[in-house]
């Protein structure tokens, strides 16, 4: 692995937060052009499978596609799952970002973020992917570092700095000093597993089958991390389909149920943070006293999830403005300033 100084500086370079729910995109010298879901939706007709849809358009075809179209996730816990879908996925979004196709262009260089987590041949997996994708050069950066720089941590200076993102597929955690992690660790709890939870709380207690979508939104609306002080609060109504009658059906869910089915979530992304802060070294740790601890990311924004942190570390938690936008901001800001070189690599 080689460390890159920094990139040529082409205009039309791309950072890119290739995520498991969303893919975000930075276009240098323009900052975010591009947020999409990650989705794509095949159609097959004669037996031959095309392309039909990429992006925000295919996402509202899932759960909802005749026999002859399937809704793909290429990413999966924040690294590639299908190659081929990936490629495809990311050539139409490197597109998009840049205007669209552009004869005789040099392809971009992209730099993308990976979880601490992905292994050698995973991290080689989304190089190959971007450049086949049409990437002239591809550079990766931790996504706990680029979440850090785009939360504008001071990740160059001799000063420990806690980041806690919590993506699509996993949850990183590290501590930063002088543009590398001191320390990093990842789980695989995030916001497609609240969802889940979510889903499968509401099939055990209400006898009710929801969708995706269906989970997701509820998470947006009443999601907490907390239960309420009366162990309701707000209530929506739910519509899905009836597992005992086969019929469709709607019963009225509360936050207190939402933050029980969740319990289990929050308990690990707690105790990756316990663990890391057990593990920091004394002077770090007295830095992350004063300093406290930056929250990142789509997962950061459940709701009192800042408090259940601060409860179990005694420290001051706060959630990074634009927390979704983090990890790409961080990113683009690696690839176009020279004082964050060396945080990106290459094989």
């Amino acid at each position: 692995m080689r460390f890159l100084r920094s990139f040529s500086g082409g205009s039309h370079d791309l950072a890119i937060d290739l995520g498991t729910v969303n893919t975000v995109v930075y276009l240098r010298g323009s900052g975010i052009v591009l947020n999409e879901p990650s989705v794509v939706a095949m159609e097959t007709v004669g037996g031959i499978p095309r392309v039909r849809a990429i992006g925000a358009e295919a996402k509202l075809m899932l759960g909802k596609t005749p026999g002859n179209v399937k809704t793909i996730r290429p990413m999966r816990d924040g690294v590639i799952a299908d190659l081929e879908m990936a490629e495809q996925m990311l050539k139409y979004f490197i597109e998009k970002a840049r205007g669209g196709k552009r004869r005789f262009a040099r392809g971009p260089d992209i730099a993308i973020s990976i979880p601490s987590s992905a292994t050698q041949v995973e991290r080689r997996a989304i190089q190959k992917a971007a450049t086949n994708a049409g990437a002239r050069n591809v550079s990766l950066i931790e996504e706990s570092m680029a979440a850090a720089i785009g939360a504008g941590l001071p990740v160059t200076e001799p000063l420990g700095a806690m980041v806690v993102d919590i993506g699509g597929g996993t949850t990183e955690v590290a501590i930063l000093s002088l543009r590398g992690l001191t320390y990093s660790a990842s789980i695989r709890v995030g916001g497609d597993r609240m969802d889940e939870a979510i889903a499968s709380g509401i099939r055990r207690r209400h006898n009710l089958m929801v969708g995706d979508a269906t989970s997701e939104r509820i998470k947006v609306e009443i999601g907490t991390a907390l239960a309420p002080a009366d162990g309701v609060g707000q209530v929506i109504g739910v519509r899905g389909r009836d597992l005992l009658k086969g019929m469709p059906a709607e019963v009225e869910v509360s936050q207190g149920e939402i933050a029980n089915f969740l319990s289990d979530l929050t308990a690990q992304i707690v105790e990756a943070v316990l663990s890391a802060l057990e593990k920091a070294e004394p002077e770090l740790a007295a830095d992350i006293h004063d300093q406290g601890i930056v929250m990142t990311g789509g997962g950061s924004l459940l709701s009192r999830l800042d408090e259940v942190l601060s409860n179990a570390t005694g420290l001051p938690v706060t959630v990074a403005d634009n927390a979704l936008m983090c990890v790409a901001t961080g990113a683009g800001l690696a690839l176009e300033d020279p004082k964050y070189r060396g945080v990106m690599y290459s094989f």
